[in-house]
């Protein structure tokens, strides 16, 4: 007589208990995978890629100054396209109705598109000559809708996030940021042209894709500010500035050059 109780094996102990399986949220496809910093996997010709690469990207929680929600919008009236084609044709050509490309920027577009975690390059000439480096992440994007998400440095903290509706039957174009400047200088730039500046790269965006398709309409622009307070515990992101970093890369170019031409002429000897 075997008086050994029998065991189950591992099958059928996980058939009778089996576990839950982890249910993923209906939309997780749309969202960018949660990363601590930002991967720029292929560099664009002529692109440069100084202040993004190894970069956090920002809510508007961890901006400086006041908090700003922006919306621009316009009417689509007479256009016979859906929202849905709104958003194909804007993401798949966004640099062409950018409307910073008019003021010296450029974005440079993935080749892959503008997919949820997909980082884009935007270089801009400033004031001083030199090549101001920054760039987004794309952190949503559906068939209705896709978000924009800065880093650390790029002069805003925040969202922008690009949608098409149908409203009163015609499909309506919008662009809303939710952002705060994101350090003390940029605070102090925003009455004395910054913020100007960023309504007229959107306002241009919408001009520029409502002309595609075959509207001129105006464009209906609304500005609140959320929140008064500067958050101080946030004063530090000047270390991040992409403005000054470029200042100071653009002063140090003479040393930098008279190094590479004294290295190569320094021989080197093996021991």
């Amino acid at each position: 007589m075997n008086t050994e109780s029998e065991q189950p094996d591992d099958a059928t102990t996980q058939d009778a208990n089996p576990q839950p399986a982890t249910k993923q949220p209906r939309d997780a496809a749309y969202w960018a995978r949660y990363t601590e910093r930002m991967t720029v996997l292929n560099v664009p010709e002529g692109a440069t890629n100084r202040n993004v690469e190894g970069r956090r990207a920002l809510s508007p929680l961890q901006g400086f100054g006041k908090l700003w929600q922006k919306t621009y919008k316009v009417r689509l009236e007479g256009a016979d396209v859906s929202p849905q084609e709104v958003i194909r044709i804007w993401k798949q050509d966004f640099p062409k109705f950018w409307g910073a490309t008019t003021m010296g920027n450029r974005f440079y577009a993935p080749i892959g598109g503008l997919t949820p975690g997909e980082v884009v390059l935007i270089n801009a000439d400033t004031p001083g000559g030199g090549k101001m480096s920054t760039g987004i992440m794309v952190m949503y994007a559906d068939d209705e809708s896709f978000t924009f998400m800065t880093p650390q440095g790029h002069p805003f903290s925040g969202w922008v996030t690009f949608s098409a509706y149908e409203a009163g039957g015609a499909t309506v174009a919008q662009a809303q940021v939710l952002i705060r400047p994101n350090d003390p200088l940029y605070e102090v730039a925003m009455p004395l042209g910054l913020g100007r500046s960023e309504d007229k790269i959107w306002l241009r965006t919408l001009e520029a894709l409502s002309r595609h398709f075959g509207v001129d309409a105006p464009i209906e622009m609304k500005a609140t500010v959320v929140d008064r307070k500067l958050q101080w515990s946030q004063a530090r992101n000047i270390w991040h500035n992409v403005i000054l970093r470029t200042v100071v890369y653009t002063m140090w170019a003479p040393t930098r050059r008279v190094r590479e031409l004294v290295g190569r002429r320094i021989p080197r000897y093996r021991v």
